[in-house]
């Protein structure tokens, strides 16, 4: 028989409604069999619908599972924020004061409070070169031509995506991608230095195709093997904050930091929705 089951709606990596990427939580999640966590997660629509359940590992607060309407993640970035200040406001009570341990399908990750923001500790990312036949589709697929292209590597960090460092933010706005080529390529992640006197310093569009939704608003896991990629080669500095999904009509904003050899990923979050789910 279906329960009521505590749910919140947030939009994350901003601060007012409507502007960010949208999230699902549904709390209290135990008992429910996998067709009816992606059957939710088809329901809802949202590019992520997450399930809050109690830890396997003594260490971790909260263990969660992530899905798309296509299928399972074992880790994605707005989904990690908007899931750590749901448990928050759910009265969850981090064993360490001042941050919380996730445990999710690649394992612990840190989330910290920054004032008014919450910021995740990236997880490892393979960075590896991109074939180059693969890499020729991909930008006729995206409409660039070569010379808009400064470099491609693909980020592995759980989520596997394909990203592309362009020559200008107007070229990352401008792009029209073919979403039905796309999704049998990669998901592809398009970053480009800001031109713009916004208060922001990088441009980024993620198209996941591949997991049933064209583009995504705001992207964190994408947003943290860019900064990993970049940080480490040099191309962007430790700090820095990125624009994404000014296309979809939504302003968020990405807080990236590097202190050591942790890059962290913060974002605000904004509560749209609270109430039950009866499941």
């Amino acid at each position: 028989m279906p329960r009521e089951r505590r749910f919140h709606q947030l939009d994350v990596f901003t601060d007012t409604a409507l502007r960010g990427n949208p999230l699902a939580v549904i709390h209290d999640a135990e008992g429910l069999d996998e067709a009816t966590l992606a059957a939710m997660a088809r329901w809802t629509n949202l590019s992520e619908t997450t399930f809050l359940l109690p830890p396997t590992d003594p260490a971790a607060d909260y263990r969660v599972r992530i899905f798309t309407p296509g299928g399972e993640l074992p880790f994605a970035g707005h989904p990690t924020l908007g899931s750590c200040q749901a448990w928050l406001l759910a009265g969850g009570q981090p064993l360490q004061a001042g941050e919380v341990i996730q445990q999710c399908g690649v394992g612990h990750v840190r989330v910290r409070r920054e004032s008014r923001r919450l910021a995740f500790a990236a997880p490892p990312c393979q960075i590896t070169e991109v074939d180059p036949s693969l890499l020729a589709s991909v930008l006729a697929a995206l409409g660039l031509q070569p010379g808009q292209l400064q470099q491609a590597r693909w980020l592995d960090n759980g989520p596997r995506w394909l990203g592309l460092l362009l020559d200008s933010a107007d070229t990352v706005r401008a792009l029209r991608p073919d979403h039905a080529a796309l999704k049998t390529l990669a998901k592809v992640g398009v970053i480009a230095p800001q031109n713009a006197a916004d208060g922001t310093d990088f441009e980024v569009r993620g198209f996941v195709a591949p997991i049933g939704i064209d583009e995504d608003p705001v992207t964190g896991s994408l947003n943290a093997g860019l900064a990993q990629w970049l940080i480490g080669a040099g191309l962007a500095p430790a700090h820095y904050v990125a624009a994404q999904g000014s296309q979809l009509g939504r302003a968020g904003r990405v807080h990236v930091a590097r202190e050591g050899d942790t890059v962290w990923v913060g974002g605000e979050v904004a509560v749209v929705i609270q109430g039950t789910v009866a499941l």
